[in-house]
């Protein structure tokens, strides 16, 4: 009985356990937006209210196949914040 007790707890416990939100750039300043890619190398984040991507501090955060490029998120104070996200190479075919 004290089996079935300690599993069900731990049941419970495991069932806690939730998704992480991805932070909203509009609700953030600029600075922070920015802070929080750099600290974490890559972070996804909800660019409006269904729109979210990842984006990067560099391309050590990209595939072997992909580059970096400047890209600009809205935030609380202003409507361009740069950071950056990884984008596949075009394949040499399309030129």
């Amino acid at each position: 009985m004290t089996k079935f007790v300690l599993a069900a707890a731990l049941i419970a416990a495991a069932g806690g356990v939730q998704a992480q939100t991805r932070p909203f750039t509009p609700a953030l300043p600029c600075g922070q937006v920015q802070q929080i890619v750099l600290a974490r190398g890559a972070a996804v984040l909800s660019t409006g209210t269904h729109t979210y991507d990842r984006f990067v501090r560099d391309r050590s955060f990209c595939q072997i196949n992909e580059y970096i490029e400047p890209v600009w998120v809205p935030a609380r104070d202003t409507p361009q914040c740069p950071v950056y996200r990884c984008k596949d190479e075009e394949p040499w075919f399309f030129d």
